[in-house]
């Protein structure tokens, strides 16, 4: 790979993370000379240290999801008290052991074939009689289709259906960009919120009365949580599985082009589990997590008081281990920081890392590169995007 190539990946990425927000992007490039934890003003504490930063999401105790700068509050104010316990008590624990059979990684190839197969196998054929395929609405239908079928809602559901899905979560994501400084919603906020959630859960609770047991609102009414409950969780999945998962398999194509890796690609497969953990590492889709810190804390030589927050900076963190390289190794420190840590370790992580292969293997299956013909960043989302990424064969 040469060094030109590594600066045009660099400043695509850049110019997404500017596009979808000018504030994270300026925090981020002031974060490379802090030191690994330092005390910003009105924004608490930022670390920048993986190490540091799964020492954080590891400590259950002293760093918590709910209270001022946890996401969990976020979603408290949208659906009650109910999304506090779920983020803070045994019930997390239970859904999460009830429902891993639902994302192991044979259940997640399984899924993703079944929702997403017939698109792929479209898209290849496209490509191979020579048409630009747009990446990224792909990906955005794709993830909708997903998700669609993990809850059980219907699978006669359009091309433009999951459009509006995703288009729906994007919406519901933007509301928290203004949420840095303070997770404190405002309560025109939080009513538009609501109106999105409406929109989003829509065809919830017939599903949770209907799915079948294998799918993830078929496990809620099993487990007999409820139906406010449900639709809180459905729509944390549609966040969670659409605007993260769509954003990592678009831009990890992009850095595959960019960094001109294809070519080793098509002449190893065996490198394709490297591409997928080096797109996500470098992409780092959720690139800031909070926590509030719910005990007095020592993280990296500093004291942190309770009531103080905490920004871990995962995009910072993990891309300090270099640019892409498909013939990167497994680098410990990092490890799977871009998924969280601790049991809140993202539970669709192999969903994830699928559908980004399966993306790969289309756009490759025509046995040489692609090359991308235009592209246009996303603006104002919470999480760095591509709208648009054409590609065809060249």
């Amino acid at each position: 790979m040469t060094s030109t190539k590594t600066n045009d990946a660099a400043r695509h990425e850049a110019r997404l993370l500017w596009a979808a927000n000018p504030g994270l992007f300026a925090l981020l490039e002031a974060a490379r000379r802090t030191g690994p934890i330092a005390r910003v003003p009105r924004l608490g504490w930022v670390v920048t240290d993986p190490v540091l930063a799964r020492h954080v999401l590891n400590d259950h105790v002293r760093f918590g999801m709910n209270g001022e700068g946890g996401v969990g509050h976020l979603w408290t104010q949208l659906f009650g008290d109910e999304m506090a316990q779920f983020f803070g008590g045994a019930t997390h624990a239970e859904i999460r052991t009830r429902a891993r059979d639902l994302f192991t990684e044979d259940a997640a190839r399984a899924l993703v074939e079944r929702s997403q197969g017939r698109t792929h196998t479209a898209l290849a054929a496209r490509l191979a009689a020579g048409a630009a395929v747009d990446v990224a609405d792909a990906a955005r239908v794709l993830s909708g289709r997903m998700v669609a079928d993990l809850l059980g809602l219907s699978a006669a559901r359009s091309d433009g259906a999951h459009r509006d899905l995703f288009g729906a979560g994007e919406r519901l994501a933007r509301l928290a960009m203004g949420t840095t400084a303070s997770t404190g919603l405002d309560p025109a906020v939080i009513a538009k919120a609501r109106t999105i959630v409406d929109e989003i859960t829509a065809a919830v609770p017939h599903a949770y009365r209907t799915a079948g047991t294998d799918t993830l609102l078929g496990r809620c009414r099993e487990m007999d949580l409820g139906l406010p409950l449900s639709r809180g969780l459905a729509t944390l999945l549609v966040i969670a599985g659409t605007e993260t998962g769509a954003t990592g398999t678009v831009r990890t194509a992009a850095l595959l082009h960019d960094t001109g890796s294809q070519r080793a690609l098509l002449d190893d497969a065996s490198l394709m589990g490297n591409a997928v953990r080096e797109g996500l590492r470098v992409a780092a889709p959720a690139p800031v997590v909070g926590r509030h810190v719910s005990r007095d804390a020592t993280v990296g030589g500093r004291r942190l008081r309770a009531g103080d927050r905490v920004l871990l900076l995962t995009y910072r963190a993990t891309n300090d281990a270099g640019p892409f390289d498909v013939h990167r190794e497994y680098v410990p420190e990092t490890r799977q920081l871009w998924f969280g840590g601790g049991r809140h370790l993202c539970l669709g992580a192999a969903v994830a890392r699928v559908q980004v292969a399966r993306m790969l293997e289309t756009l490759l299956s025509g046995g040489r590169p692609y090359r991308i013909v235009s592209r246009r960043a996303a603006r104002r989302v919470l999480v760095p995007a591509y709208a648009e990424l054409r590609v065809r064969l060249g």
